[in-house]
Protein backbone atom coordinates (compact mmCIF):
# COMPACT_ATOMS: atom_id res chain seq x y z
CA UNK A 1 0.00 0.00 0.00
CA UNK A 2 1.48 2.90 -0.78
CA UNK A 3 2.20 5.78 1.92
CA UNK A 4 0.92 9.05 1.78
CA UNK A 5 2.42 12.55 0.30
CA UNK A 6 2.15 16.08 1.88
CA UNK A 7 3.32 18.97 -0.69
CA UNK A 8 3.94 21.84 1.42
CA UNK A 9 3.81 24.42 -0.98
CA UNK A 10 4.83 28.27 -0.29
CA UNK A 11 7.11 31.11 -0.38
CA UNK A 12 10.67 31.02 1.12
CA UNK A 13 10.20 32.08 5.28
CA UNK A 14 6.09 31.16 5.13
CA UNK A 15 6.89 28.18 7.55
CA UNK A 16 6.92 25.20 5.54
CA UNK A 17 10.07 23.43 6.95
CA UNK A 18 8.85 23.81 10.67
CA UNK A 19 5.30 22.32 9.65
CA UNK A 20 7.50 19.54 8.06
CA UNK A 21 9.26 18.99 11.38
CA UNK A 22 6.48 18.73 12.97
CA UNK A 23 5.21 16.28 10.89
CA UNK A 24 8.31 13.96 11.91
CA UNK A 25 7.85 14.95 15.72
CA UNK A 26 4.38 13.20 15.60
CA UNK A 27 3.96 9.54 16.73
CA UNK A 28 2.58 7.45 14.44
CA UNK A 29 3.89 7.54 10.60
CA UNK A 30 7.65 8.14 9.70
CA UNK A 31 8.09 11.27 8.00
CA UNK A 32 10.42 10.96 5.53
CA UNK A 33 11.23 15.03 4.54
CA UNK A 34 12.37 15.20 0.33
CA UNK A 35 11.38 18.88 -0.45
CA UNK A 36 14.06 21.95 -1.91
CA UNK A 37 16.42 22.22 0.89
CA UNK A 38 17.29 18.42 0.60
CA UNK A 39 17.69 19.07 -3.40
CA UNK A 40 19.58 21.86 -2.98
CA UNK A 41 22.12 20.37 -0.94
CA UNK A 42 22.78 17.94 -3.71
CA UNK A 43 23.73 20.51 -6.34
CA UNK A 44 26.51 21.69 -7.74
CA UNK A 45 27.33 25.58 -7.96
CA UNK A 46 26.45 25.45 -11.72
CA UNK A 47 22.98 24.64 -11.21
CA UNK A 48 21.82 26.54 -8.35
CA UNK A 49 19.60 27.52 -6.83
CA UNK A 50 17.96 24.78 -8.75
CA UNK A 51 14.32 24.12 -7.50
CA UNK A 52 14.79 27.25 -5.34
CA UNK A 53 14.60 29.01 -8.89
CA UNK A 54 12.98 32.63 -7.43
CA UNK A 55 10.17 34.15 -9.97
CA UNK A 56 10.76 36.74 -12.13
CA UNK A 57 12.47 34.60 -15.34
CA UNK A 58 16.01 35.97 -13.97
CA UNK A 59 17.68 32.65 -15.01
CA UNK A 60 16.13 31.27 -17.94
CA UNK A 61 19.42 29.62 -18.70
CA UNK A 62 18.81 27.24 -15.44
CA UNK A 63 14.96 26.83 -16.52
CA UNK A 64 15.86 23.78 -18.32
CA UNK A 65 17.57 21.98 -15.51
CA UNK A 66 14.77 23.39 -13.04
CA UNK A 67 12.35 20.91 -15.33
CA UNK A 68 14.32 17.94 -15.05
CA UNK A 69 15.07 18.59 -11.43
CA UNK A 70 11.41 18.51 -10.44
CA UNK A 71 10.54 15.82 -12.77
CA UNK A 72 13.09 13.19 -10.69
CA UNK A 73 12.04 14.76 -7.58
CA UNK A 74 8.81 13.98 -8.16
CA UNK A 75 9.49 10.45 -9.23
CA UNK A 76 11.67 10.21 -5.97
CA UNK A 77 8.88 10.77 -3.97
CA UNK A 78 6.49 8.92 -6.09
CA UNK A 79 8.89 5.86 -5.40
CA UNK A 80 9.42 6.82 -1.45
CA UNK A 81 5.84 6.44 -1.46
CA UNK A 82 5.33 2.99 -3.57
CA UNK A 83 7.60 1.62 -1.02
CA UNK A 84 5.07 2.25 1.60
CA UNK A 85 6.73 5.54 3.13
CA UNK A 86 5.23 8.42 4.14
CA UNK A 87 6.55 11.44 2.26
CA UNK A 88 6.66 15.10 3.27
CA UNK A 89 8.03 17.57 0.23
CA UNK A 90 8.33 21.47 1.23
CA UNK A 91 8.66 22.92 -2.12
CA UNK A 92 8.00 26.70 -3.91
CA UNK A 93 6.37 25.47 -7.32
CA UNK A 94 5.61 28.71 -9.17
CA UNK A 95 5.18 29.30 -12.71
CA UNK A 96 6.76 32.71 -12.58
CA UNK A 97 9.65 31.88 -14.94
CA UNK A 98 10.55 33.40 -18.66
CA UNK A 99 8.05 31.07 -19.67
CA UNK A 100 5.20 28.83 -18.27
CA UNK A 101 7.03 25.33 -17.28
CA UNK A 102 3.72 23.66 -15.44
CA UNK A 103 5.56 21.96 -12.95
CA UNK A 104 2.41 22.01 -10.99
CA UNK A 105 0.44 19.61 -13.53
CA UNK A 106 3.91 17.68 -14.01
CA UNK A 107 3.87 17.03 -10.07
CA UNK A 108 -0.31 15.94 -10.34
CA UNK A 109 0.26 13.45 -13.32
CA UNK A 110 3.46 11.84 -11.47
CA UNK A 111 1.51 11.13 -8.13
CA UNK A 112 -2.22 10.83 -10.10
CA UNK A 113 -2.33 7.35 -8.67
CA UNK A 114 -0.72 8.30 -5.20
CA UNK A 115 -2.45 9.40 -2.38
CA UNK A 116 -1.39 13.37 -2.11
CA UNK A 117 -2.70 15.83 -0.02
CA UNK A 118 -1.40 19.40 -1.35
CA UNK A 119 -0.88 21.81 1.69
CA UNK A 120 -1.34 25.70 1.01
CA UNK A 121 1.67 27.24 3.27
CA UNK A 122 0.35 31.27 3.35
CA UNK A 123 1.53 33.66 5.36
CA UNK A 124 0.94 37.44 5.11
CA UNK A 125 3.89 39.65 3.53
CA UNK A 126 4.35 41.29 6.87
CA UNK A 127 4.77 38.36 9.24
CA UNK A 128 7.53 36.73 6.17
CA UNK A 129 9.40 39.93 6.44
CA UNK A 130 9.63 39.92 9.83
CA UNK A 131 11.01 36.59 9.60
CA UNK A 132 13.65 37.92 7.23
CA UNK A 133 14.91 40.38 9.60
CA UNK A 134 14.67 38.92 12.47
CA UNK A 135 17.16 36.09 10.92
CA UNK A 136 18.84 36.55 7.24
CA UNK A 137 20.74 34.01 7.33
CA UNK A 138 23.64 36.41 6.91
CA UNK A 139 22.32 37.85 3.63
CA UNK A 140 20.74 35.13 2.37
CA UNK A 141 17.42 36.23 2.74
CA UNK A 142 16.75 39.47 1.25
CA UNK A 143 15.81 41.67 4.02
CA UNK A 144 15.34 45.69 5.23
CA UNK A 145 12.10 47.97 5.80
CA UNK A 146 10.55 47.44 2.81
CA UNK A 147 9.91 44.73 0.97
CA UNK A 148 12.26 43.89 -1.65
CA UNK A 149 11.00 43.08 -4.95
CA UNK A 150 12.03 39.02 -5.45
CA UNK A 151 9.73 38.74 -1.68
CA UNK A 152 6.96 40.51 -3.60
CA UNK A 153 7.41 38.19 -6.63
CA UNK A 154 6.88 35.18 -4.75
CA UNK A 155 4.47 35.92 -2.64
CA UNK A 156 2.31 36.75 -5.92
CA UNK A 157 3.63 33.81 -8.20
CA UNK A 158 3.43 31.02 -5.71
CA UNK A 159 -0.04 30.05 -4.80
CA UNK A 160 -1.04 31.34 -8.43
CA UNK A 161 -3.53 29.04 -10.16
CA UNK A 162 -2.90 26.17 -7.23
CA UNK A 163 -6.03 24.21 -5.90
CA UNK A 164 -4.85 23.24 -2.55
CA UNK A 165 -6.45 20.51 -0.55
CA UNK A 166 -6.22 22.57 2.23
CA UNK A 167 -4.43 25.87 3.17
CA UNK A 168 -2.71 26.81 6.71
CA UNK A 169 -1.77 30.24 7.71
CA UNK A 170 1.28 30.08 9.72
CA UNK A 171 0.66 33.84 10.88
CA UNK A 172 -1.97 32.77 12.92
CA UNK A 173 -1.36 28.71 14.01
CA UNK A 174 1.35 26.97 15.24
CA UNK A 175 3.93 24.27 13.10
CA UNK A 176 2.14 21.17 15.21
CA UNK A 177 -1.43 22.63 14.81
CA UNK A 178 -0.66 22.63 10.92
CA UNK A 179 0.56 19.11 11.24
CA UNK A 180 -2.60 18.31 13.42
CA UNK A 181 -4.74 19.98 11.06
CA UNK A 182 -2.77 18.08 7.85
CA UNK A 183 -3.40 14.74 9.54
CA UNK A 184 -6.98 14.74 9.87
CA UNK A 185 -7.18 16.05 6.14
CA UNK A 186 -5.35 12.65 5.32
CA UNK A 187 -7.34 10.49 7.23
CA UNK A 188 -10.83 12.49 5.66
CA UNK A 189 -9.46 12.46 1.99
CA UNK A 190 -8.59 8.42 2.69
CA UNK A 191 -11.24 7.39 4.26
CA UNK A 192 -13.14 9.39 1.17
CA UNK A 193 -10.91 7.16 -0.98
CA UNK A 194 -11.88 4.36 0.62
CA UNK A 195 -15.62 4.59 -0.12
CA UNK A 196 -15.37 5.45 -4.10
CA UNK A 197 -13.36 2.16 -3.96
Amino acid sequence: MPGPIVLLNGAPRSGKSSIAAALQARNGESWINLGVDAVMATLPESLRPGIGLRPGGERPDLEPAVQRLYAALFDSIAAHSRQGLAVVSDLGIHDGYSRPLGMWDDMQRRFASLPLLTVGVLCPIEAIMARRNADPRGGFYAAGESVPAPVRRWQDAVHLGHDYDLTVDTSVITPETAAELITASLKTKQARSGERA
